[in-house]
């Protein structure tokens, strides 16, 4: 558990800079900064949708497949309660901050409850499904509407067709794909990463795909800007062969979930090498209060940007720094909260309510 809560502090401040790169209109550059940056989007949120699979393990492991049991049902109505609360909370959140994920996640766990009494090797099987169905839905409908791609505005999300349109195809983390992590989390969640050759042999698989997946989409892209006598159009191939999160093809779902494992596994090794250094105990308490954090790091962190006016234009290095004192002041938070209270405020509030509902 310290591991994958330090897992969770890890994917709240990868988060927190991409956040805080979009919603302060950084313009590109080619700065190591900028690279950075880059390469935290779309994987920081894989790996938190993918810690929160491994997480449903966790509270559900005392049930069979197919078990009938009240223990399995007990399981199967927490997730879906929890389900329920996540996609309220995050509807309500949607007006202040259009990218949230919560009410995606709320979608995800009442899927959840349904296959977590699966099998491993269904479980693997659904999240391909997911994965995979996409790019044919991606044929079948228009990836673009209702989208604004200037400002990032989605029209038309409070009608029945847009809401759902936007929960399952073309949103900032549709069911389709991105409930394929949630599931392949879950399937992670039943691995043995206490068993040091287990993780070696997560961590090697997940390194190979991870390359594999980059060098062979830049070899198509490459293939194609460099054969321009084959009158391959160039931006449709830019966008097949994109292991960007939009539209989040299989590619990027694979290559996401690698970046993902590659850091879960870090974060084993951190846990076991340096269990009782200040560091680790700190980021353990930070990744405690995860659903606090992110919620506090639109409502104070970005309110307070926009009261120093510093969400337009501004450079690479003024984004990060922002992010890293929201990181900072997070960790600080997180260690002198639970030092005096068992869980962070926002976990306490969802657990009363879970309980009531």
């Amino acid at each position: 558990m310290i591991a994958i809560d330090i897992a969770r502090a890890i994917a709240i401040f990868g988060m927190v800079i991409v956040n805080f790169k979009i919603v302060m209109n950084v313009q590109n550059d080619d700065s190591f900064s900028y690279v950075f940056a880059g390469l935290l989007e779309g994987r920081a949120s894989a790996l938190f949708v993918i810690l929160a699979g491994i997480g449903i393990t966790f509270v559900t492991r005392n049930t069979g497949r197919f078990d009938l049991t009240s223990e399995t049902t007990k399981s199967r109505w927490l997730l879906i309660k929890r389900g329920v609360l996540l996609m309220l909370l995050g509807l309500a959140y949607v007006p202040i901050w259009e990218a949230d994920i919560l009410h995606f996640y709320g979608v995800y766990f009442i899927i959840a409850a349904f296959v977590f009494t699966l099998n491993n090797r269904s479980l693997l099987l659904i999240s391909g499904f997911f994965i995979f169905a996409f790019p044919l839905l991606l044929f079948c409908f228009d990836y673009n509407h209702g989208w604004d791609w200037n400002t990032l505005t989605y029209h038309g999300l409070w009608t029945l067709d847009g809401m759902f349109r936007h929960l399952f195809f073309n949103g900032f983390h549709p069911v389709f794909p991105w409930c394929g992590f949630l599931v392949f989390g879950m399937w992670l969640g039943r691995q043995d990463l206490l068993n040091p050759l287990v993780k070696k042999q997560l961590l090697v698989g997940a390194i190979t795909i991870l390359v594999v997946t980059e060098l062979l989409f830049y070899g198509v892209r490459l293939f194609a800007e460099t054969h321009s006598e084959l009158a391959i159009d160039p931006e449709l191939i830019s966008l097949l062969s994109s292991t960007s999160m939009i539209p989040p093809l299989p590619q990027y779902m694979l290559s996401a979930a690698s970046s993902a494992v590659i850091v879960l596994v870090g974060c084993f090794y951190l846990a076991d090498k340096f269990q009782s250094s200040k560091l680790s105990q700190w980021l353990t308490q930070t990744g405690q209060v995860s659903l606090t954090l992110y919620v506090a790091h639109v409502i104070l962190g970005m309110g307070i940007l926009d009261s120093l006016g510093l969400l337009n234009n501004q450079p690479i290095g003024v984004a990060l720094f922002s992010a890293f004192l929201f990181c900072f002041s997070s960790i600080v938070f997180s260690v002198c909260w639970l030092n005096k209270f068992k869980t962070g405020p926002l976990e306490w509030v969802f657990k009363k309510l879970v309980k009531r509902a």
